[in-house]
């Protein structure tokens, strides 16, 4: 069965859902298509920072209702070493703000958003092949052999999807870094015991500790990367947090525990963004390890650039996608590495390097500069 639209969208995350309601918005047409089902996608746990740009994007978009009820807004954050707690505030030393809600519940809205306009979106698809010549998508959904033909091909499927794939290797230049470590995240039904998200180094690895809302709370400890969630009872994950996360005045609350993972670190950059008809987004693109709190966000940034050369139409504005975005991409990959360790303790690490952390966060906490300069990569620069 052959189809026609303008843009193929592969990948209903964050960023192919605001890629086409932004085109819809704008009147152009498009097609999202979804390995997954929609319980699925909708049951992702993932990040939670929304950096100011992307809960503006998000407004100006006509998302903001739930996320203006719901969102936690924080002012600043904590960074917690040698058992004394120390505050950044962003609002004062940038003007901005991070807020917190969780990337399922961004999923959420655009799914409903999607729906409500009547676009196409398809979920269950599956043997999806891009054809970048034609262009074209082929793909079968509900046990029928299709075939979408566009003029744009959004790749938007996440670091293990097709599209980056059917990039030709010697036309792609890919940058990798596997780190000795990773997280081991759990959503316990606890109340948070900050106001703010407290990041944590100690002797024993890293923890941080976030919410998802006033009732739960999100919660993450460094592990081996080889490790089995099976070797983390609650009860001694309860037991690292409250080490890590031990400070002057601080209490942590239990409570039963929902979810548990663990997940690899890694940072990944392919470039260029596009080939041909094909344009890269999101975790397709890139992958960043999440201390910075910049996964999400570095998709919606780049989704907002792919849809105003989209609308636009014009071969100047298709070629500026890749080198605009590649910018900002590259400086988060730097803030995430810089975060990542300096708060980590890497295991093959000794005594120097412990000091050298150690330094670099007093630095931070104790230099307005330094406290500025964390701050504005946090909440997100200028795009």
């Amino acid at each position: 069965m052959a189809e026609r639209t303008q843009v193929a969208i592969v990948g209903a995350g964050p960023a192919g859902l605001f890629l086409g309601h932004l085109l819809h918005r704008a009147g152009v047409d498009a097609v999202v298509l979804e390995a997954r089902s929609r319980e699925h996608v909708e049951g992702r746990i993932r990040a939670g920072v929304l950096e100011q740009g992307t809960t503006d994007a998000l407004r100006d978009a006509g998302l903001g209702a739930r996320l203006e009820r719901e969102g936690l807004v924080h002012d600043g954050l904590r960074l917690t070493f040698d058992g004394e707690q120390h505050r950044i505030d962003l609002r004062a030393l940038t003007g901005r703000a991070v807020t917190i809600y969780g990337q399922t519940e961004v999923v959420k809205d655009l799914i409903a958003a999607r729906l409500d306009s009547g676009a196409p979106l398809h979920f269950e698809v599956d043997d999806v092949r891009v054809d970048v010549a034609t262009p074209a998508v082929r793909y079968r959904h509900a046990g029928v052999e299709r075939e979408l033909r566009c003029d744009a091909i959004a790749g938007c499927d996440g670091f293990h999807g097709v599209c980056r794939a059917a990039i030709p290797e010697a036309e792609l230049a890919t940058w990798e870094r596997a780190y000795p470590f990773a997280w081991l995240g759990i959503l316990a039904d606890v109340a948070p015991s900050t106001d703010e998200l407290i990041y944590a180094r100690h002797e024993r690895g890293f923890a941080l500790h976030s919410m998802r809302s006033h009732q739960r709370s999100r919660l993450y400890l460094q592990v081996d990367p080889g490790d089995d969630v099976e070797r983390w009872p609650d009860a001694r994950v309860w037991e690292e947090l409250h080490a890590r996360l031990a400070s002057d005045g601080f209490a942590l609350a239990e409570g039963p525990v929902l979810e548990k993972s663990i997940t690899p670190m890694r940072s990944f950059v392919a470039a260029p963004l596009r080939h041909g008809a094909l344009f890269l987004a999101g975790d397709a693109a890139h992958i960043v390890p999440p201390t910075g709190a910049k996964g999400l966000n570095l998709a919606m940034a780049d989704v907002l650039v792919l849809a105003d050369a989209l609308i636009d139409g014009s071969p100047a504005a298709l070629d500026a996608y890749s080198d605009r975005c590649l910018r900002r991409v590259w400086r988060a990959q730097h803030f995430s590495w810089w975060m990542t360790g300096m708060l980590h303790v890497d295991p093959a690490g000794d005594a120097y390097d412990a000091e050298l952390a150690r330094s670099q966060l007093r630095y931070v906490t104790g230099s307005r500069a330094a406290a500025t300069s964390l701050a504005e990569n946090y909440v997100g620069y200028d795009r």
